[in-house]
């Protein structure tokens, strides 16, 4: 059953703006998203069989896709070479991704830092569809 772009896109990004108990689910008959929130404030009710994990299969989080740290650095490496130890510095701390940010404002790179993420996001969501027999339209 082939799900909608923006289904699994917005669903992702819900999962990766929680505080780590958000998920999201993916029927693979009608190819229907449900996520749920650890905070209760969910968008609508889950189905009662969403355990059933032959109909529904989990969407991963950034962490699963590899969406980390270990992309800010492949994108440091290639893109601010001359401040790689810095944000190998930045990265050994907490709050590492504002003070990221901050570098990338002060070196003209934020923009180029969303433009890698979000490609790096795309081919990653969409190896996950495939590998999981999800067909996506868009």
């Amino acid at each position: 059953m082939p799900v909608a772009r923006e289904e699994v896109f917005f669903a992702f990004e819900f999962i990766s703006m929680g505080e780590g108990g958000d998920s999201a689910y993916l029927c693979l008959e009608t190819g229907a998203v449900f996520c749920r929130s650890e905070s209760g404030d969910n968008f609508e009710e889950l189905p009662d069989d969403i355990d059933d994990h032959e109909k529904y299969v989990a969407l991963p989080n950034p962490r699963d896709l590899d969406l980390g740290t270990r992309l800010v650095m492949r994108f440091a490496r290639e893109e601010l070479a001359d401040h790689y130890g810095k944000v190998v510095e930045i990265f050994s701390r907490r709050g590492a991704y504002r003070r990221f940010k901050d570098l990338l404002e002060r070196e003209g790179a934020l923009d180029k830092w969303y433009a890698f993420e979000n490609a790096a996001k795309e081919t990653a969501l969409r190896e996950w569809c495939a590998g999981n027999g999800v067909v996506v339209e868009g």
